[in-house]
């Protein structure tokens, strides 16, 4: 599957999430220490308003802090929504997938940064589905394409602390749940403990 379809799936994958969460379940603990389930979408949100002038060949210093604090609004549901398509768009113009971004640790290629963003619209999608009660399934391609580029970036990531030790899980877990084990998460957050 090409690159640019993987990561409007792994988008809509998140914010169709986002439009689950009930009003009362904003400030619910998520398997990110210390995120509810506010701050885990503002972050999320919060990468994809800062994509699409990167997918456009801005500097961090040119974006600056205007993505600064809460992104979510009174329609976080919709603010979600609106950050992805307009990343998910500024991705498909002619040429958008052959730039280099600038990224705050150097210039990147394209592709890298857009895979680091597909994760985490995968790995924080799990998050919250888990911390909301909702359907953990995802698209299995979408899935798939993530853990075929984490496999070579896992050691990396782990040994510059970005993420936790990755967590062996009793249960038989499919793909998405040896991702986010992968990825540091227990596949069993919030699950009832088995007798």
């Amino acid at each position: 599957m090409e690159l640019l379809e993987v990561y409007r799936r792994s988008v809509a994958e998140f914010t169709g999430r986002v439009s689950q969460v009930r009003d009362d379940q904003w400030k619910a603990p998520t398997p990110c220490d210390d995120w509810d389930v506010r701050t885990l979408v503002n972050h999320v949100v919060y990468e994809d308003r800062w994509a699409s002038p990167l997918f456009q060949g801005a500097t961090i210093a040119e974006v600056g802090d205007r993505y600064e604090g809460d992104v979510l609004g009174a329609d976080p549901a919709g603010n979600a929504r609106e950050a992805g398509d307009d990343s998910v768009r500024e991705l498909a113009a002619p040429g958008a997938l052959d730039r280099t971004v600038h990224l705050s640790y150097g210039d990147t290629p394209i592709a890298e940064y857009v895979n680091q963003l597909i994760a985490e619209h995968v790995v924080h999608g799990w998050d919250l589905a888990v911390a909301i009660g909702a359907d953990t399934r995802m698209d299995a391609d979408v899935v798939r394409a993530c853990a075929q580029w984490f496999a070579g970036q896992e050691q990396m990531y782990r040994e510059a602390g970005m993420i936790a030790p990755r967590v062996e899980s009793g249960s038989a877990p499919g793909e998405l749940e040896r991702l986010v084990a992968a990825f540091g998460r227990d596949p069993d957050w919030g699950q009832p403990a088995k007798s």
